[in-house]
């Protein structure tokens, strides 16, 4: 008799789940690196981009880019904890809920 997570790791719907999870979770991934490693390497090699003042102001457009970049890591968290809520947990409920059958 094989274990519940033998069992687990065989089902079509976990299997489908885990790649779904991942391809989402990985194109997540690529937007906020991209985000942060651009504004890095903006700052590393063009300093003078983000450090043009506003409408001629005091504010450098480095504030705005930077809060911009966090901003976008909030969102992309909220995102995928909508996604996770509405897709990927029913599907692990109804699973245990058939492993504690």
């Amino acid at each position: 008799m094989e274990d519940a997570a033998t069992r687990l790791a065989r089902d079509p719907r976990y299997i489908a789940l885990v790649r779904r999870r991942g391809r989402f979770t990985t194109i997540l991934t690529v937007v906020i690196l991209i985000a942060y490693f651009g504004f890095i390497l903006t700052i590393a090699f063009d300093k003078a981009v983000l450090a043009r003042p506003i409408a001629g102001g005091a504010t450098s457009w480095g504030i705005p880019v930077g809060l911009g970049v966090i901003a976008l890591a909030i969102l992309l968290t909220g995102l995928y904890v909508v996604r996770a809520n509405r897709d990927f947990d029913p599907v692990i409920d109804e699973l245990r809920a058939e492993e504690g059958a």
